[in-house]
């Protein structure tokens, strides 16, 4: 198995055993929000990052929406995703769940996505959120990991797909389920560190 803390990157700039809770203050994250959500794979990395200092934006279809995970818990949207600008924030997060395969027929999610790429600021995605990045065509050539389901797609997009709880290339950092939430927030927060 490939060492998943590897990256294209030299070197990260915090390491990924020195988290505190003051390591991303100052630091502005992301994420996409919308109907059938993956609960827990938006709210542990929210209250992760938030722990570390973070300020968390969640930018939904709309402003205010209140928008129900596959499990039933709510999101309220802090943002409209139109009235989002990649230069605003450090990082994306982009949860899975059904979501993804709806926001990625967005094509303003789209032009945020490969904003952040083109900036070279962290993006993390988990499970099926890896369809967004794919649709945004911000992953040939790039090491990843997602969902078995969608394997096929990101080796047809030009990724390098490896089956590891968490993958590193670069500014993008990838895991498959909610069981590798724990590897995926910590890489996150080193890269966004």
């Amino acid at each position: 198995m490939t060492d998943p803390t590897s990256s294209s990157n030299p070197a990260t700039a915090v390491s990924i055993d020195s988290v505190s809770p003051q390591t991303l203050v100052g630091k502005r994250v992301l994420s996409f929000v919308g109907e059938i959500y993956e609960d827990l794979e938006l709210w542990y990395p929210k209250l992760r990052l938030i722990e570390a200092g973070a300020e968390f934006f969640v930018a939904g279809p709309k402003a205010g929406e209140k928008y129900n995970g596959k499990l039933g818990y709510p999101c309220v949207s802090d943002l409209a995703i139109d009235a989002c600008e990649a230069h605003s924030f450090d990082g994306l997060l982009v949860p899975g769940g059904f979501m993804p395969d709806k926001l990625r027929r967005d094509p303003k999610v789209l032009q945020l996505v490969r904003d952040f790429d083109a900036a070279k600021k962290p993006i993390a995605a988990i499970c099926h959120g890896g369809w967004i990045p794919i649709s945004a065509g911000v992953y040939r050539g790039i090491r990843v990991t997602g969902s078995p389901g969608i394997k096929d797609d990101l080796v047809n997009a030009g990724a390098i797909f490896e089956d590891a709880s968490v993958v590193v290339d670069g500014h993008h950092v990838s895991s498959r389920r909610p069981d590798d939430l724990p590897d995926f927030c910590r890489h996150f927060i080193a890269l966004l560190a």
